[in-house]
């Protein structure tokens, strides 16, 4: 199967890239292979690679930015996942896109499940919730994989915030309110992979899922782990986010359901501990 990927240096493309897959050939497209901000060019992209499946991995993800450009990140958010979602159907082949716990308004404590209401609360919610609805009006193949706290070796991220923060000070004080799944980026990446391939046998499967890191826990319980698999003697204390200002609000509710998931691909939850693991440990390798 030859996947298209819009995305190149983020943290899931970047992951895509180092797949290792016999039956699977990976091409990757740069913001100058194609502008996310044409719409047609991203569906003259799929024209011209001719792949079987494409996955869009690239987002405008700069959460409070988007309170002040709410018009970039639409065009990237939503108009462009709008056209490449056409151009495969058109071809019949398998489209899957990722998408965010933004979508949700972070109320409750309940996990989210793929079915229930949305509610952003702000401009980067608003803008990838209006690009599943465009997805799904496209009718295809498509498969919308909500995902909640990426982190990687690659990029800027919050292990390697913590990393860097925690070898400078003896304490950091963390927000403790906010409870989600923090997800690898490798992980997400061979569930796309994965999704496409499922798609590809079985349009029936078309949807949204959701698809996080377990088991839950807090912005401030990841740093413990961080500093725990590091050693790093570094002691974080709990504060609520209303002491941490930040232009965009944040969902204190990010817990995913993800069932619907594991139902349809076999996809079980990692273990973001884990994840962490390996995480550190490719750290560790590309200083050495």
């Amino acid at each position: 199967m030859h996947i298209l990927v819009f995305g190149h240096s983020g943290q899931v493309a970047t992951e895509l890239r180092a797949l290792a897959l016999a039956d699977v050939r990976i091409t990757t497209l740069d913001r100058t292979a194609a502008n996310l901000m044409d719409a047609t060019a991203c569906a003259d992209a799929i024209a011209a690679h001719a792949p079987d499946a494409v996955i869009n991995a690239a987002a405008y993800t700069a959460v409070d930015n988007a309170e002040d450009d709410e018009e970039t990140a639409h065009q990237i958010n939503a108009v462009a996942p709008a056209a490449m979602a056409r151009a495969c159907a058109a071809r019949d082949i398998p489209f899957v896109t990722i998408s965010t716990d933004y979508v949700f308004s972070g109320d409750g404590s309940d996990p989210w499940a793929p079915t229930d209401p949305t509610g952003p609360k702000g401009a980067y919610g608003r803008t990838k919730l209006a690009g599943e609805l465009a997805v799904a009006e496209a009718g295809g193949r498509d498969a919308i994989l909500r995902t909640s706290w990426g982190v990687s070796a690659h990029g800027k991220n919050f292990v390697k915030t913590m990393l860097r923060l925690g070898a400078e000070r003896e304490t950091l004080t963390i927000v403790d309110d906010q409870i989600g799944g923090p997800t690898g980026a490798a992980e997400i990446a061979h569930a796309c992979v994965t999704i496409a391939q499922s798609l590809a046998r079985d349009p029936s499967l078309s949807g949204i899922y959701h698809f996080s890191g377990g088991p839950d826990t807090s912005w401030a319980g990841f740093a413990r782990e961080i500093f725990t698999q590091t050693g790093l003697l570094c002691t974080v204390t709990d504060i609520p986010s209303s002491e941490f200002e930040q232009r965009a609000t944040r969902p204190l509710n990010s817990r995913m359901d993800c069932t619907a998931t594991t139902t349809a691909f076999g996809i079980a939850r990692p273990d973001w501990r884990d994840s962490l693991k390996s995480i550190l440990h490719q750290l560790h390798q590309n200083q050495t």
